[in-house]
C-alpha cells in the first residue's frame, strides 16, 4: 500500500471536529509513509488535507478539472497537481492511482464519489478498499440506505463487504488491511 485516496468536503463552513479529524488521517497517513490523491482543492477539509499531510512531511498529489483551476479553486503547494478535462476524467484518474479509498464527510461530490467508486467496486472496476469515516455518525444515513439497498434485493449480502465503516480516523488502517479481498470476478455477481 502506497497511496491512499481521500475523498472530503470543499466547505470551509464544517464543524471544526471536522477538520481536526482531517489533520489526524493526514498525520497518521504521513507517519507511514504513505502518500495522498485527492480532488486538489485549497477549501475546506480538501485544504485541512493539503495542508496537514504537507506539514506532516508526506506527498500529496491533487487531481483537479482545469476550469477550476481558471477560478482557482485549487491548493498552489501540492506535490503534485494534475490537470484533467473533466470530473469524470478526475474520479478515474484519482480511483486508479490509489490503493485504497476513504471518504470523509462531504456534500454532493464527496457522496457522489465515495458511491461511484462502490459501483465500480460491485462491477470489478475497482477491486481495492474502501473505507468510510464516519465521524459524529456523519454517514449513518448513507449506510442505513446502503443496508436497505440489500434488504429489498437491490444489492445482494456479499455486497455489504465491499466497504469497511469507521468511527474514527485511527481506525482507518486497520480497516484498510482487514478489508476483504475483492476481485473482477466479483461483476459474476453483480446482477440478481
Amino acid at each position: 500500500m502506497h497511496t491512499i485516496c481521500v475523498y472530503c468536503a470543499s466547505s470551509s463552513q464544517v464543524k471544526q471536529s471536522y477538520f481536526e479529524a482531517t489533520a489526524r488521517l493526514a498525520k497518521i497517513f504521513a507517519n507511514e509513509k504513505l502518500s495522498i490523491v485527492y480532488g486538489g482543492g485549497s477549501m475546506g477539509l480538501m485544504g485541512q488535507l493539503a495542508d496537514s499531510t504537507l506539514e506532516n512531511g508526506s506527498m500529496i498529489t491533487g487531481v483537479i478539472p482545469r476550469f477550476m483551476c481558471e477560478v482557482e479553486w485549487n491548493h498552489t503547494n501540492l506535490t503534485e497537481l494534475l490537470l484533467v478535462e473533466t470530473m469524470h476524467e478526475r474520479k478515474e484518474k484519482m480511483a486508479m492511482m490509489a490503493d485504497a479509498v476513504v471518504a470523509l464527510p462531504g456534500g454532493c461530490g464527496t457522496l457522489e464519489e465515495l458511491l461511484e467508486v462502490i459501483t465500480w467496486k460491485r462491477l470489478g472496476i475497482f477491486t481495492k478498499p474502501i473505507v468510510i469515516v464516519n465521524l459524529e455518525g456523519y454517514f449513518d444515513d448513507l449506510i442505513k440506505m446502503l443496508d436497505k439497498a440489500v434488504d429489498e434485493n437491490f444489492m445482494r449480502p456479499e455486497h455489504r463487504k465491499m466497504w469497511e465503516v469507521v468511527n474514527s480516523p485511527e481506525d482507518v488502517l486497520s480497516a484498510i488491511r482487514n478489508s476483504v479481498s475483492w476481485d473482477k470476478n466479483a461483476r459474476t455477481f453483480a446482477a440478481l
